[in-house]
């Protein structure tokens, strides 16, 4: 399960190209999480690019995953 959801999330992230991942993790650093710190333009590239990990679609895949051990754990 960990590997599958490692290779969900690894998708996604190469998703981006190397230049967009340096930005975003740039900007997660220099807000310390907080998007309200950073100015609006900032804000605004922060949103672009954690739309382009489409991490709604990320979820969709995981959630069977999860629902799927909670299965297996019952039945023992």
């Amino acid at each position: 399960m960990l590997a599958r959801a490692g290779m969900v999330v690894g998708a996604r992230w190469t998703a981006l190209s190397a230049k967009e991942r340096a930005r975003l993790a740039r900007l997660v650093r220099e807000s310390r999480g907080r998007p309200g710190s950073l100015s609006a333009k900032d804000r605004n590239e922060l949103r672009k690019l954690v739309r382009k990990l489409d991490l709604k679609g990320a979820g969709r895949e995981l959630v069977p995953l999860l629902r799927g051990s909670a299965r297996r754990r019952k039945r023992r």
